[in-house]
């Protein structure tokens, strides 16, 4: 077997968190006003959005029974979503830094299409599965991609509701998407806190998808400005301003207390108990929430017109931004140091 069909073989459905972190960084330092790294990550995750659909592709040709088997898989199964996101923050990243809404708008029929495909596929896979794992191998922060994915592209079609016609219906959608992956997250955070609190945690079950505990609530109150932003729209969204404002600073809050639990964890994973991975595709689960978190505190404090708390972003888009650079020059050392094509193996 070839080098490139080995590549494609051991492809792992979540390397699209590539694409979505760089994308959201790619936002956030937009909206600091660094516009010529925000266009060069826009352009770059263009490439890599493309190279990663290819690889994909000819994964499903010439392997589908594995892809099928791995949407019922406990540890694979949840990254599919990462494609959904991926390319919805795709979208959202060419509304708001090249103003492209007709490609912008492809990307979120693709994106909507996907993650009707796959939202039933994989829960339906995981519930009738035969062979599960025990609790504490099943569960982790990978499973709020789901609730990334279903925000993503609930965000992204407030944004560009008004470019298909049909606004009323196109925000009922969003707003309908965004209600339901609330309830999704409160589902499964109920078991991650289980998972974290009454089940025994060594400093090696501390992985980076833990880190979307705070980016699945960062996403939710990103869209929900979206649709806050739209509510002049729709008479059904003026009804319930109120109900989504308050609802969409509960979803920030609670991203922001997840935040200092999840850096004390990381803290003593690599200072207190020294264990300290390689790279791995699992640290762009931990570049995608600081991005994000950075986008959504802008878009708060735009919403309810509170400038004290731009100090926050102006601080995290830095630190996403320098996680970013990290995440991505040990990927390429990986790729020197293992002398094959990327991606580089997962962890």
């Amino acid at each position: 077997m070839s080098g490139f069909h080995r590549i494609i073989e051991t492809l792992h459905p979540a390397y699209s968190e590539v694409v979505m972190a760089s994308g959201i960084v790619a936002m956030a330092v937009h909206l600091e006003g660094i516009r010529l790294a925000s266009r060069g990550l826009t352009y770059l995750n263009f490439g890599l959005c493309l190279v990663l659909i290819s690889m994909n592709a000819l994964r499903l040709v010439w392997q589908p029974r594995a892809v099928l088997r791995h949407l019922a898989d406990f540890e694979r199964g949840p990254g599919f979503f990462t494609m959904v996101a991926g390319l919805a923050v795709l979208g959202s990243q060419t509304v708001m830094i090249l103003n492209l809404r007709t490609l912008a708008a492809a990307l979120w029929i693709a994106s909507l299409a996907l993650w009707v495909c796959l939202n039933y596929a994989v829960l339906f896979g995981v519930t009738v599965k035969e062979d599960k794992p025990q609790f504490q191998g099943g569960i982790n922060g990978s499973w709020l991609l789901s609730v990334v994915a279903t925000q993503s592209v609930a965000g992204l079609g407030a944004q560009l509701s008004g470019a298909f016609g049909h606004r009323s219906m196109l925000l009922f959608l969003a707003a309908s998407m965004w209600l339901a992956g609330e309830m999704l997250y409160i589902w499964l955070i109920s078991f991650i806190f289980y998972r974290f609190a009454f089940v025994p945690f060594g400093p090696e079950n501390f992985v980076p998808p833990f880190w979307i505990n705070t980016g699945a609530m960062a996403v939710s109150a990103l869209t929900g400005t979206a649709l806050v932003s739209q509510a002049q729209n729709a008479v059904f969204l003026a009804d319930l301003l109120p109900f989504l404002k308050g609802l969409t600073i509960l979803l920030w809050a609670t991203a922001s207390w997840w935040i200092p639990l999840l850096a004390l964890l990381a803290c003593w994973q690599h200072l207190v108990k020294k264990l300290n991975r390689p790279y791995s595709q699992l640290y762009w689960s931990a570049v995608f929430p600081l991005g994000m978190y950075t986008v959504s505190t802008y878009e708060v404090a735009r919403m309810t017109d509170l400038p004290f708390l731009l100090w926050i972003p102006r601080v995290f888009v830095y630190i996403a931004l320098a996680a970013w650079v990290a995440t991505f020059a040990s990927m390429v050392r990986s790729m020197v140091a293992h002398r094959r094509v990327w991606p580089p193996k997962l962890i």
